[in-house]
């Protein structure tokens, strides 16, 4: 496959001082993740498995989203509201709409909450959970299993920093899911609720970006925090697990990503990627997404256009054909599709006939 390799500009023309040097974060694991591009911008011991809590009810959130009924009025079974740990205070026998439940549980982190909406959404808890498993592989949440919906410990309920950190990422891209964890106070009349919601999340108060996300604690796992707030304009999400200091670290990492590392455009959605000459035709290529990306300051990145020699059969405008990764150095850290621009059609009634007189 033909490959263009080109540099990519990375001047700080921010009006920020570089600042590069590493920092040290008092937490067991932890990650900075952009939300978009999925680029890791600080990683410690990201990738190891552990307990996180009730930053599990990211993904419960998340299914109950995906399958269930917001207006739905669920009950409130005797197993929900006698459930341990952090509680909303819902009864045995309450009528709760799904997504009142939803703000429930992630304002106030309700394990009963995440109990109802399981057997609301599923008619159980181990079928619920079932599809948080199922969920988490098909988006490709690899290094993850959960137990429960609450987030309670269990030998068989982990995840990694980097996992919940894409967990998280994919919520986000779901409105209501935004306008929850971003929520300070609920109005119950407002909303026509049974009760009003004070979000027990911090970091909104203390870190002004900040627009969400969870906190968790259990013995096992220690103080937890899921964080989301913008940088520059774009959704950074920052991850501590195991962090008895997790308000301070979050704000540490945070004001490391803003000082290192600058977010641009790269390519924009529909710009000309580059063609294929084949035969007598031209196919076009364009970039199928806008591509910002965050660069660190004085690090070297580069772009790699790869596409296709020859095509078979028949390419229709809009169709996936090559792709465009960034490295940083020599490690790459961004992958997405080209498209075609125009149809193609291989003929191959005239491929044959040329053969024959070769």
């Amino acid at each position: 496959m033909p490959i263009d390799v080109r540099a990519l500009e990375n001047s700080n023309d921010n009006g920020k001082e570089n600042v590069t040097k590493d920092i040290y974060v008092d937490a067991g694991y932890a990650i900075a993740l952009d939300s978009k591009s999925k680029v890791v911008l600080y990683e410690k011991k990201a990738y190891t498995l552990v307990p996180m809590a009730s930053t599990t009810k990211i993904m419960t959130t998340l299914v109950a989203i995906k399958y269930g009924d917001l207006e739905r009025k669920i009950e409130v079974s005797g197993k929900a509201a006698g459930i341990r740990g952090s509680t909303v205070g819902f009864k045995k026998g309450e009528k709760i709409s799904l997504k009142e439940l939803l703000y429930g549980l992630m304002l106030r982190s309700g394990n009963d909450a995440a109990i109802a909406i399981a057997e609301g959404v599923s008619g159980s808890v181990e079928e619920f959970v079932q599809l948080m498993n199922e969920y988490a592989s098909e988006i490709g949440v690899l290094n993850t299993h959960f137990h429960s919906p609450h987030g309670l410990d269990y030998e068989d309920h982990y995840t990694t920093a980097y996992d919940l950190a894409l967990i998280t990422a994919k919520a986000k891209e779901i409105k209501l899911f935004n306008d929850i964890v971003s929520s300070k106070d609920v109005d119950g009349k407002t909303y026509n609720f049974t009760r009003s919601y004070h979000n027990i999340n911090k970091i909104l108060w203390q870190l002004p970006e900040a627009n969400g996300v969870k906190t968790g604690y259990t013995g096992k796992a220690g103080k937890c925090l899921v964080t989301s707030s913008k940088v520059q304009g774009n959704d950074v999400i920052v991850v501590v697990l195991n962090c008895r200091e997790r308000w301070k670290e979050t704000k540490k990492i945070y004001d490391y990503v803003n000082k290192n590392y600058q977010f641009k455009r790269i390519f924009s959605k529909g710009e000309n990627a580059g063609s294929i000459n084949l035969h007598k035709d031209v196919l076009n290529l364009e970039y199928e997404d806008d591509i910002i990306i965050p660069l660190k300051n004085k690090v070297n990145y580069s772009v790699k256009i790869v596409k296709p020699e020859k095509i078979d059969g028949v390419i229709k405008k809009g169709d996936k054909v090559g792709n465009v990764c960034i490295y940083e150095d020599e490690n790459i850290i961004y992958k997405s599709n080209l498209i075609a621009s125009n149809n193609y059609s291989r003929n191959r009634i005239w491929d044959l006939i040329m053969k024959h007189y070769k």
